[in-house]
């Protein structure tokens, strides 16, 4: 089965047209040719852009020669600022080195078994609201995601009080500041310096402050005693870090828990829709392991088609698909020289997608995840990123998702709804467009 993804066009496209459809959606930018390249070198406006597409000169860039290439895009700096202020997903120098070992402390893999028990508890919510609900009931599966990682990302981060009043709030502020945020940024591309001022609009700073506004109080309250265990409380024991920081990291850790791992979800249950047997055998093994319970930690090594089915969900449509970093000082990646002031782009849109990587890219084939199967080549599967600025979340995103797949599709379906199929469109991140309208039915 083949899921959708933009057309591609032949030749290069006008600087201006470039632009146009890159402020649309970043992933229809790409031409044919761009899916079977290792290097994609070219120039808009005044700026050099060069496409990283083979796996050496990924590595050579953004893990061996990665303090060059540790400074995001000033596209990506400019468009996240006025939301995440020093947050680590934007920041780079001394703050990233300080900042970051505190949030990986929280979020390690060691810690996965303390914070699964909330997805299982969610898991166990959602198919008991989905029951209730009339057999063919039509819902909006992003939405449906949407709801469900706001409420784990909330209940992990500030405890499961707090985190209830937040979630809410949160998402529908995030979506405001996502649908107007700028996906270009003009002056960058000629050139000119950081100092000058981006136009952000009134909608997304506005957004950006109803964030920031309940995100602070709820860190005061934490800090004041109130709450139970949370990833906020966890960060505070180790101090070092001013409540301005505490937030910034706070909202990047809700937009990445949250935002990523429901439009992971959101395409996962449309490529199930559209694979009747991937479907089957994802609800086969749920019923076997769960036996209509929600999933737990220690099931995880047990659910491997709901795993293949994320991972390649993941792989098709990753939900940041676009990594760029402005380079710092002079490199050479072999007989590739980049001047400082290069962006350097490694687009997991493309690596995942490239003819040379993989057999058959554009479909959907799980099968290539399930045990057995011979392993991604290095540097061809990148949907948390790579090198030093992995995602601090990765195994807590990748376990959220299997557990709320597979507590779900043993109990229910989601069925496409005529007339509507998802299309992918990326802004800060890769989502099936505003909705994602299914008909719910439950299983025998």
């Amino acid at each position: 089965m083949t899921p959708p993804f933009p057309p591609r066009h032949e030749g290069r496209l006008p600087p201006l047209e470039l632009l146009r459809r890159g402020a649309r959606s970043f992933i229809s930018i790409w031409n044919t040719a761009a899916f079977g390249a290792p290097v994609i070198d070219t120039r808009i406006l005044g700026r050099r852009i060069v496409v990283l597409n083979d796996p050496a000169l990924i590595s050579a860039a953004f893990v061996e020669g990665h303090a060059a290439f540790e400074r995001k895009s000033p596209q990506m700096r400019h468009a996240l600022e006025p939301l995440l202020g020093d947050g680590l997903f934007i920041s780079d120098g001394l703050v990233w080195k300080r900042r970051r070992p505190q949030v990986q402390r929280v979020t390690h893999p060691s810690r996965l078994a303390e914070l699964v028990p909330v997805m299982t508890q969610v898991a166990e919510e959602w198919a008991g609201d989905w029951a209730r609900r009339p057999d063919g009931a039509v819902l909006d599966a992003l939405a449906e995601m949407g709801r469900f990682a706001a409420e784990v990302i909330s209940r992990t981060l500030f405890g499961a009080a707090l985190g209830r009043q937040a979630a809410g709030q949160v998402v529908a502020a995030f979506a405001e500041y996502q649908a107007v945020v700028g996906n270009t940024d003009l002056l960058s591309l000629l050139n000119l310096p950081d100092f000058l001022p981006r136009w952000h609009g009134f909608r997304a700073r506005g957004a950006a402050r109803r964030i920031q506004a309940v995100v602070d109080g709820l860190i005061g309250r934490i800090l004041a005693g109130e709450g139970e265990s949370s990833l906020i409380a966890a960060m505070a024991e180790g101090g070092g870090m001013d409540r301005r920081g505490f937030r910034n990291e706070a909202i990047t850790l809700f937009m990445a828990g949250h935002e990523t791992t429901a439009n992971c979800l959101a395409w996962c249950w449309f490529l199930l829709g559209e694979d009747a047997e991937a479907e089957a055998a994802v609800a086969e093994e749920s019923q076997r392991v769960l036996a209509g319970r929600a999933a737990g930690f220690a099931d995880i090594p047990h659910l491997p088609w709901a795993r293949a089915v994320v991972e390649e969900a993941l792989r098709l449509y990753p939900p940041v698909p676009l990594l760029a970093r402005e380079v710092q000082a002079p490199v050479a990646l072999g007989e590739l020289a980049l001047e400082a002031g290069t962006i350097a782009v490694v687009s997991p849109w493309l690596v995942h997608r490239h003819r040379a990587l993989w057999e058959a890219p554009d479909e959907f084939r799980p099968q290539r995840f399930l045990p057995g199967a011979p392993p991604p080549a290095r540097m061809t599967f990148l949907p948390f990123s790579l090198g030093p600025r992995v995602c601090t979340g990765q195994h807590f995103g990748l376990y959220e998702a299997i557990i709320a797949l597979s507590s779900l599709a043993g109990r229910f379906r989601l069925r496409p709804v005529p007339g509507h199929r998802a299309f992918p469109v990326a802004r800060l991140t890769l989502r099936p467009g505003e909705s994602l309208p299914m008909r719910l039915e439950r299983r025998a």
